[in-house]
């Protein structure tokens, strides 16, 4: 008669499985046998693959969890991050003058356009320099600011934006160039 080894005293630090004449250990899920065939250790789910989380994996007792970086939620997958839009949700400390601007895992406040002399402001974003002041004749007629968001998994190469340069002296020429924010170079003009 096959003896139980399970019933009595359980011979496994996990379940026991009496088979004819012995008995098998199994180990719960997140967990592995380890070579003495009776003890289960942690498995480091983590280190299987690099892609289990968007940012990072923690492992823990017979499981994982994804977490991730401050400003950033995770979601119903529970494996992915999301930016939280601090300007949307009113989460900000700007001044009333200032604007909200969100950046990924944070936010900016932009401070008012401010025109330096010759230019005058015309309207919020927009600097002019009149054609009667002599400072303005080898400066830019307007100065536009404008700021935008660089949206993650846009095609690229994709134009950004477009500018255009009209003269208002005879053999007047202009240059654009990037003058700075460009050091990656990921940004070119054509």
């Amino acid at each position: 008669i096959d003896v139980n080894e399970c019933t009595n005293e359980n011979p496994c630090t996990q379940t026991c499985v009496n088979t004819y004449g012995s008995f098998l250990c199994r180990c719960e899920p997140g967990y592995e046998l380890e070579a003495d065939g009776v003890n289960c250790s942690d498995m480091d789910e983590c280190s299987f693959s690099e892609f289990l989380c968007q940012h990072e994996c923690v492992n823990g007792p017979g499981s994982y969890y994804c977490t991730c970086p401050s400003g950033y939620n995770l979601l119903d997958d529970s494996r992915s991050c999301q930016d939280i839009n601090e300007c949307e949700i009113r989460n900000f400390t700007c001044t009333s003058q200032q604007t909200c601007f969100n950046i990924p895992g944070e936010y900016k406040c932009l401070d008012p356009v401010r025109c330096e002399e010759p230019y005058l402001q015309i309207n919020e974003n927009r600097c002019m320099c009149p054609a009667e002041n002599p400072g303005c004749r080898d400066q830019p007629f307007t100065i536009l600011y404008r700021v935008m968001d660089m949206v993650s998994g846009r095609s690229v190469p994709s134009d950004i934006f477009q500018m255009q340069a009209t003269t208002r002296y005879p053999g007047a020429y202009y240059i654009f160039q990037i003058k700075s924010g460009n050091e990656g170079r990921e940004f070119y003009m054509r």
